[in-house]
């Protein structure tokens, strides 16, 4: 559960801050800060490694032996053999290939869209360690579609939420150019969350018929996997709440020049709270069966 929750919370780095850089990169004049490249090469190394931990768990458990986890014979099974193996090397290295790109390639919009590249390739590979992977029949592209919409929707929503964090906390009171700089990308960042918040809506509802159904909808309570689910939909109403708080009160506050950064920090961090609780719910829910399957 730990281990499918850290990966993620390091895959809303790897994918939400490039995306970030890319609609709301204006902000720094071309110049990305000095802490975005360690954070985005620092969030793939630790992918790579908890991509590969999970494939070598995932061997042990199929095998029946946990010794069996780094058997090359067993490794090459899972990885050639099956979805699940398959779709861990994938996320593997697809963060491994980020890392020299991090290093290498010059800061600006082409290093920017090939780690976006990158990520939608992490956060897809997400689909197929899932429940949507489970699915069968005519649905079966529908609900794995659905999953990594939803993956790269809430992936980039908490990414960006990251990056807000961390410029806020970098920024000082009474620094009217940052301030405005931040209200700038708090701004711009509206229509895209607006988007992902509409993205994750409707998946959410496609997953939700899926692996809930209709007739158990009204008795979530009745199951672990449905008291998580219950929590998740909590959790993600406070963020969109926060969120509108920030849209509709934070930044133009910002813009008028009248201050309320440390409020500001105080909701961006419990909203980025808010999506790591989600994430980690998200992993728990993924090693219960869902009520649809009982």
């Amino acid at each position: 559960m730990g281990l499918r929750a850290a990966q993620y919370a390091a895959a809303s780095v790897v994918l939400g801050l490039p995306a970030f850089m890319l609609y709301g990169g204006a902000v720094f004049g071309g110049q990305a800060p000095r802490w975005v490249r360690p954070v985005l090469g620092g969030s793939a190394a630790a992918l790579t490694l908890l991509a590969l931990a999970a494939l070598a768990l995932q061997t042990g458990l199929m095998a029946g032996a946990l010794d069996q986890a780094l058997n090359p014979e067993a490794l090459s099974f899972v990885v050639g053999g099956t979805a699940l193996g398959a779709a861990y090397a994938v996320r593997a290295g697809a963060a491994l290939l980020l890392i020299p790109t991090v290093l290498f390639l010059r800061a600006g919009r082409g290093l920017w869209s090939v780690a976006l590249g990158l990520g939608l390739i992490v956060a897809a590979s997400f689909a197929w360690t899932g429940h949507g992977a489970a699915t069968e029949g005519a649905g079966r592209w529908l609900h794995l579609t659905a999953d990594i919409l939803h993956a790269v929707a809430a992936l980039i929503w908490i990414g960006a939420v990251f990056a807000f964090v961390a410029l806020a906390m970098r920024w000082i009171e009474g620094d009217a150019a940052a301030q405005a700089a931040l209200a700038t990308a708090l701004g711009g960042f509206a229509r895209v969350g607006t988007l992902c918040v509409a993205v994750l809506l409707v998946t959410g509802l496609i997953n939700s018929a899926y692996l809930v159904s209709v007739e158990r909808a009204l008795t979530l309570g009745e199951t672990p996997y449905g008291r998580l689910l219950a929590l998740k939909l909590a959790a993600f109403a406070a963020m969109l709440g926060l969120a509108a708080l920030h849209r509709f009160r934070s930044t133009p506050a910002l813009e008028r020049g009248g201050g309320g950064l440390a409020g500001l920090r105080l909701s961006l961090g419990a909203e980025l709270a808010l999506g790591l609780l989600i994430l980690g719910l998200v992993g728990a829910m993924g090693m219960l069966a869902p009520p649809a399957s009982l």
